[in-house]
């Protein structure tokens, strides 16, 4: 895998259109933004995108605090899956609660680009690196030049 992982090295293909694919991108930048290797991050991602098809925040919802620990253990992501497991299903439901789910809701609250890298950082374990990676792949989609 290369040393920076894209969306399409995890057959993702970003679209507006595609909630699924947006959330698939963010869930990844989400694991991607620990202290972890990115062959582990990815691995789990492939076990809870893939395996498992959590591919909205409401199907990440649905698992309870053990069930997602236990599938980011699946994939290899035991340093933090404990802590990783309670902050990605808080950010999930933010996300679900504030903006339905869906980034295309977060991009209409936000004025601008600048607004909309606020807003996702206010996600919880949402920090710079995380925003960076999301933004690096979804930036120019969400906001054409």
């Amino acid at each position: 895998m290369s040393k920076t992982t894209s969306a399409a090295d995890l057959g993702l293909t970003l679209t507006l259109e595609d909630e699924r694919a947006l959330f698939g991108w963010f869930l990844a930048s989400y694991l991607f933004g620990k202290r972890i290797s990115q062959t582990i991050a990815a691995q789990a991602w492939t076990v809870i995108y893939r395996r498992h098809g959590r591919d909205t925040p409401r199907k990440i919802l649905n698992l309870s605090w053990q069930q997602l620990v236990d599938q980011l253990g699946e994939g290899h992501y035991r340093r933090y899956d404990e802590s990783t497991a309670t902050r990605l299903l808080e950010a999930c439901r933010q996300l679900q609660d504030d903006y339905h789910g869906r980034f295309a809701d977060l991009r209409a609250a936000s004025l601008d680009r600048a607004d909309f890298e606020r807003r996702l950082q206010t996600l919880k374990g949402v920090g710079p690196k995380t925003c960076e990676i999301f933004m690096r792949e979804a930036g120019a989609l969400l906001f054409p030049a």
